[in-house]
């Protein structure tokens, strides 16, 4: 499995954190509830990450249970903004280094602030993209704050 890392898996690799590699077949991106059936765990724990632009045209990442939608305004709120919107799926790749349903908020080409939906801290661990469609890491909040610094805060609905 070594050679069949991600930039994502290397960089947590990088700080010592632990997690635990999940993989499924599949050759187009996935909704995470999709993911959550495959892999046999309950959707909340499954986590999307998803990518907005402010109206200062600063970056942020959001990282939302895969059944819920992220609210625009609690999470402009929770940035200090006074809105955010969706980037198109076509910046992504440029913008991140990741395409779209492998999405991971580890290892991109830039680190942007980065927000967790508050129901994350009540999780033993959490799955979010390990950055290539058909790839999750299993990870508890404390190890992923090892290589990213994120907040918490209640952003969706």
């Amino acid at each position: 499995m070594k050679d069949d890392k991600t930039n994502a898996m290397r960089t947590l690799d990088s700080v010592g954190a632990i997690y635990t590699a999940h993989t499924y077949e599949t050759k187009t991106a996935l909704s995470g509830v999709e993911i959550a059936k495959r892999l046999g765990y309950d959707e909340s724990v499954v986590f999307k990450t998803l990518v907005t632009v402010a109206a200062s045209k600063k970056h942020y990442v959001f990282i939302v249970p895969s059944a819920k939608e992220l609210d625009l305004k609690k999470a402009a709120a929770s940035v200090g903004e006074k809105s955010v919107a969706m980037i198109k799926q076509a910046e992504l790749l440029t913008l991140t280094g990741y395409v779209h349903g492998g999405c991971s908020p580890i290892g991109m080409k830039k680190q942007f602030e980065t927000v967790i939906d508050i129901s994350a801290e009540s999780k033993e661990k959490i799955i979010v993209s390990a950055g290539k469609i058909g790839r999750q890491m299993e990870i508890s909040l404390n190890e992923l704050r090892k290589a990213i610094k994120i907040t918490s805060a209640d952003i969706t609905r």
